[in-house]
């Protein structure tokens, strides 16, 4: 199998995972190798996610490698067998490779989770608000780009609906909501989408009100996207020069408590409607 000219985000988390469950069993990558009758440069392919994995492979592994966590090997080989092309794909040639790996992330969450102080979270973002803020990216966008861009958050927003929508909750701080990145028209018009987004059932909308006490806060957006396990779950941090994703055990403990301690922070959903409906007032 000839090596992937591009690998997405997904493909390296399951080439990482294998990595770990070799690790965690003390064997080496030519140990791994042998077991499966392969080259040891394969199995430092697979791991880097550079060549896909059988989900046969894949369990012959876990089982070489004393995991017992069948939900985790399940997730694993299910990994391995993707093959469909999501809408995302569609924007190959013409976004960076991260929008379309916070896409995919998305798509397969079992739930999702958004802390976000300065602006509001992408997948509640009307066109105008998206476009204002990415019309603040330098250098400076051509007018294609920045449509190209703002069409796939809107498209993002597919999680959110259909038969069976993902599960999110909104952590927004009062500065999101106040910041005008466009102008007074389109913030009214964002902040009307947020409320009617807040009425859905599988989704939750928390503000963090300027007057809340003890905030230490976070300088950043986060998301938390569930796996079909909680060892797959992974937390993307949304930072000037691009996404980074984190899954180690220890980074998810720390900002599963973080985002604990913001939920901690922010006001009932109840009391959130209130609130941006008084924001709204205001405009």
């Amino acid at each position: 199998m000839p090596a992937r000219a591009i690998v997405t985000a997904r493909q390296e988390r399951l080439g990482a995972e294998l990595r770990l469950l070799r690790e965690q069993a003390g064997l080496t990558a030519r140990e791994a190798a042998r077991n499966l009758s392969i080259d040891q440069t394969k199995i430092s392919h697979i791991e880097a996610g550079r060549v896909g994995v059988s989900d046969a492979r894949v369990r012959r592994l876990a089982a070489h490698y004393a995991c017992n966590d069948r939900d985790l090997v399940d997730a694993l080989a299910a990994m391995a067998t993707e093959r469909h092309r999501g809408w995302w794909e569609s924007y190959r040639d013409t976004l960076p490779a991260g929008f379309l790996d916070l896409a995919e992330l998305e798509h397969h969450a079992a739930f999702l989770q958004m802390a976000a102080i300065v602006h509001v979270p992408g997948l509640l973002q009307t066109p105008d608000y998206a476009r204002a803020v990415f019309s603040y990216a330098l250098p400076e966008l051509s007018a294609p780009d920045l449509e190209a861009r703002v069409e796939h958050r809107m498209q993002r927003k597919t999680v959110l609906r259909g038969a069976q929508p993902t599960d999110f909750v909104a952590i927004v701080h009062e500065a999101a909501l106040r910041i005008m990145v466009a102008d007074r028209p389109a913030a009214r018009r964002q902040l009307q989408a947020v409320i009617e987004a807040s009425t859905a059932d599988n989704i939750s909308v928390h503000v963090i009100p300027f007057t809340a006490e003890g905030f230490a806060g976070a300088g950043y957006s986060m998301l938390h996207a569930g796996g079909p396990t909680p060892r797959l779950d992974t937390i993307q941090l949304d930072r000037h020069g691009g996404n980074n994703y984190l899954y180690a055990e220890a980074q998810l403990n720390k900002y599963r408590q973080t985002f604990r301690k913001l939920m901690e922070a922010a006001i009932e959903p109840s009391d959130s409607r209130d609130f941006l409906h008084r924001l709204l007032k205001e405009l």
